[in-house]
């Protein structure tokens, strides 16, 4: 890497760029003096020593005297302000020689936070449950955000070292193992990485860097990053190495680029783009697979190549299709919910085609969005019910199957989870877990203050919300008794309602893994065709080589008639009452094959 500590032949190179830094200084812990750097004209700060092993504690020195972290640490072993710590990054033993990841057609994703997916909260914790996940029918983890945070637990959406796994969790090695016995059972390692801003604490860039970022472009975090004017290079080769670094360094099977939409870039060749080439140059023949967040639906970053594999990105969250499942089954019409509830041709759409919006207006918006997205293979989407945001982000985290019907709950899931789209399950979904995911996060002083009050104001506008003692109830995200709320109870798998959906889940994903998955590779773009029955049904039909996948869904308490006639082929799954005359009771599903001749 350009940046940070690196060891090379008994030498180690510590480099910082720090342009708004006349002079920076390097500090080991329990030696003396403070060694001065090189400085040249880009402004890197470089030295070698050959006293500095790994685990050697350091911090660079600014003009002031002011000890800063540094930001291209590979660990931080006393949190976001403490000193960093040199790592040998060749020092773990990989067992995992043979892996060469999994094609994307078999994913079967689970997003979990490590700190809240077990009671001990740490990688190795994770590691016990994965024999589970594999039972479950779980073919890829992916994990919230890593990079290491201030506090003692938080989303990970706030992170300041990109390069540092946060020390609440484990060591870096504590990580390589995770990922190392995940793929001793056929599991991929995804991760949640965030390139659109710093979190609000323990950013020291600004100090010495301050063209790190500009008032060129602004984000909903403040002044945006400088992916793209004078002085970018530096910036933008921080945050391709630290993609590069994650599938090197970790054998990560795949990135999650978080709200993509709030990286602006108006140079020639946008950091998107540079970043998934050098990502696909460096993973040559391993299955490695690069998924965006992007409120924009823009379907170009999903473009295939003449044999259908992805040119840049291979899928992409689809919002969409969890917004449709969820207005349906749930009535609500909040916020952006406004835009779906009981909009069936866009559930239809969105299930055949991807996105509901491909460039129409989209009210609460303001203004058009989304890119045609028919021509794209279905795997270009991942499809889920629940996820850490659509609950979190909610006042109390309640998740869907605290207010949801549950004959509503298995059609919504019974749909994402066959569609020919990628599924994704939240931690706990798959046995109806009790405890809430709300946002948590552990500041200090004025910002702590700022957070609470901001995240109650910000639902106030809601009319549920209008009376400030209403507002007073919404969990403390600084409270500690918040974060624990979030902590998965997993004991509660083997009372009876939470294991007969447990078992539910399992005999579905099943089926998605016989039935399903053999079918993928050969549904191309412009498979999909779609039709509204009545005013909840739907029918979606794929092609794929050698016969047709159908979907028929009533998502309604209401009976629902007009449905086609099954005709030739084969259930493969039946939710509810789908009568074969015709008539839908609530909530029914059915999906079925057909063979060609």
């Amino acid at each position: 890497m350009p940046h940070g500590a690196e060891i090379s032949d008994g030498i180690t190179r510590f480099r910082l760029w720090a342009p708004g830094a006349a002079t920076v200084g390097l500090a080991i812990e329990g030696r003396a003096p403070i060694v001065p750097m090189r400085r040249d004209e880009a402004g890197w700060h470089e030295v070698r020593l050959d006293r500095a092993p790994a685990g050697t504690l350091y911090w660079f020195v600014l003009p002031d005297g002011m000890r800063v972290p540094d930001p291209a640490s590979r660990c931080q072993p006393r949190d976001a302000h403490g000193p960093s710590e040199v790592i040998d990054p060749t020092a773990y033993r990989w067992q995992d020689g043979d892996w060469r990841g999994r094609p994307w057609h078999e994913a079967v994703i689970y997003e979990l936070h490590v700190g809240a997916f077990t009671e001990a909260g740490s990688f190795t914790a994770v590691i016990e449950r994965l024999d589970y996940l594999r039972d479950l029918g779980v073919t890829a983890i992916e994990l919230m955000p890593l990079a290491d945070f201030p506090g003692r637990w938080g989303w990970g959406y706030d992170g300041v070292d990109l390069y540092a796994p946060d020390s609440s969790y484990g060591r870096p090695e504590d990580l390589k193992a995770l990922v190392d016995a995940a793929h001793a059972r056929g599991i991929m390692v995804l991760l949640d990485v965030v390139y659109n801003h710093f979190g609000p604490d323990g950013n020291y860039l600004p100090v010495y860097a301050p063209q790190f970022f500009t008032e060129r472009h602004h984000t909903p975090w403040g002044a945006a990053i400088n992916y793209d004017g004078a002085h970018s290079d530096p910036v933008r080769a921080f945050a391709i190495h630290n993609a590069l670094y994650w599938i090197e360094e970790f054998h990560l099977d795949g990135l999650r680029l978080d709200a993509v939409h709030a990286i602006i870039d108006d140079s020639p060749r946008h950091l998107l783009l540079e970043l998934a080439e050098r990502v696909r140059a460096l993973a040559g023949d391993r299955h490695v697979h690069l998924i965006l967040e992007n409120e924009e639906n823009a379907a170009r970053l999903l473009a295939r190549d003449e044999a259908g594999r992805p040119l840049h990105y291979t899928a992409q969250w689809n919002d969409d299709v969890h917004h449709v499942l969820h207005t349906a089954a749930t009535g609500e019409d909040a916020g952006y919910y406004v835009e779906y509830r009981g909009d069936t041709a866009k559930l239809a759409r969105s299930l055949a085609e991807g996105f509901a919006f491909q460039g129409e207006m989209m009210g609460y918006r303001g203004h058009p969005r989304g890119e045609p997205s028919a021509g794209l293979p279905p795997t270009a989407f991942v499809a889920f019910i629940q996820n850490h945001d659509q609950i979190g982000n909610r006042a109390f985290g309640d998740r869907l199957g605290a207010t949801t019907p549950p004959d509503a709950l298995r059609a919504i899931a019974a749909v994402a989870l066959l569609l020919p789209q990628v599924p994704m399950l939240f931690m706990g979904e798959e046995w109806n877990a009790a405890q809430p995911f709300p946002f948590f996060c552990d500041f200090a002083g004025e910002l702590a203050d700022a957070v609470r009050d901001g995240r109650r104001r910000e639902f106030a506008r809601f009319p549920e919300f209008q009376d400030p003692a209403k507002r007073d109830r919404i969990p403390d995200p600084q409270s500690e008794a918040t974060f624990r709320s979030a902590k998965l109870a997993w004991d509660d798998r083997t009372q009876l309602d939470h294991a007969n959906i447990l078992d539910w889940y399992r005999r579905v994903l099943a089926v998605r893994a016989a039935a399903i998955v053999p079918l993928i590779p050969g549904i191309a773009g412009h498979a999909g065709h779609h039709a509204v029955i009545g005013d909840r049904g739907v029918t979606v039909s794929w092609r794929f080589d050698g016969g047709t996948l159908r979907l028929a869904a009533n998502l309604s308490p209401a009976v629902v008639t007009g449905f086609p006639l099954p005709g030739d082929g084969d259930d493969i799954w039946r939710e509810g009452e789908p009568g074969d005359d015709g008539s839908f009771g609530p909530w029914a599903v059915r999906w079925r094959v057909t063979r060609a001749g």
